[in-house]
């Protein structure tokens, strides 16, 4: 499987941050790590080698990302306001540098996912900027900033906030038509440590349903737990609706 691992500096984060490359060609998908995490998070827990026949029939090419939640979401005892405006950076960092460098290798529009965490920020990114992706699969995301920053508001935390934002967001935004052209896959267990990810998943569910947003929110049993054998197998069971194989 051609493998490539970059290290560049961040202009907006003023940092050098790693970007891996897995797959030599088809569908690109950004992916997030789990909360902490750097970019080869994806391959230490295994989601590489259980997608490999995707990756190696050029099918999905995944470039995956280093994160800064332990300047923003993770520093519980750090500013919230330099903790928000840490996050905000990191979305710029995504939407300008690294999916403009994804581009550069991979003209097709990219797909994002994430597992965890990084379901937060693949939702968080996919819809602030529907307009650069082609869909969002995301796993057992904590769709809640209070859930961070306990109950803490401010204007740059509320653009991170999709359980704020999206509520407030006028039915006849053009943003509407964009999430309905794109595949929306949300899902979360009803297993250990699931309970904060099916509470916000079914939030998120209905903002969507009373917006008119069609996005696959899915439940699965009660034995599916917060923890990656089970995102192996939710990855495996939606990445063909995102190919549009199924």
């Amino acid at each position: 499987m051609y493998r490539e691992e970059l290290t560049h500096y961040s202009r907006i984060l003023n940092r050098d941050m790693r970007i891996v490359i897995y797959g030599h060609g088809g569908m690109p998908i950004l992916g997030f790590p789990t909360q902490n995490s750097m970019a080869n998070n994806y391959e230490d827990f295994g989601m590489i080698g259980e997608l490999a026949d995707f990756l190696e029939e050029g099918k999905i090419q995944l470039f995956t990302v280093d994160s800064v939640d332990l300047e923003s979401w993770s520093d519980k005892e750090g500013d919230k306001t330099q903790r928000a405006a840490r996050q905000e950076q990191y979305f710029h960092y995504i939407t300008e540098e690294v999916i403009p460098f994804m581009r550069s290798r991979n003209d097709q529009p990219p797909a994002v996912t994430g597992f965890s965490m990084g379901a937060n920020h693949a939702v968080i990114t996919f819809l602030r900027r529907p307009d650069l992706f082609r869909g969002v699969i995301a796993l057992s995301g904590v769709y809640d900033s209070d859930f961070f920053f306990d109950g803490w508001m401010d204007p740059t935390l509320y653009e991170s906030s999709p359980e704020r934002f999206l509520p407030q967001m006028p039915k006849d935004h053009p943003y509407i038509r964009l999430y309905n052209e794109r595949r929306i896959i949300l899902c979360c267990g009803q297993g250990a440590w699931e309970d904060d990810s099916l509470r916000t998943l079914k939030y998120l569910a209905e903002v969507f349903r009373e917006k008119g947003i069609n996005a696959w929110c899915d439940i699965w049993g009660y034995d599916v737990n917060h923890d990656w054998p089970w995102w192996y197998k939710q990855m495996r069971y939606f990445l063909p609706f995102m190919l549009n194989e199924q």
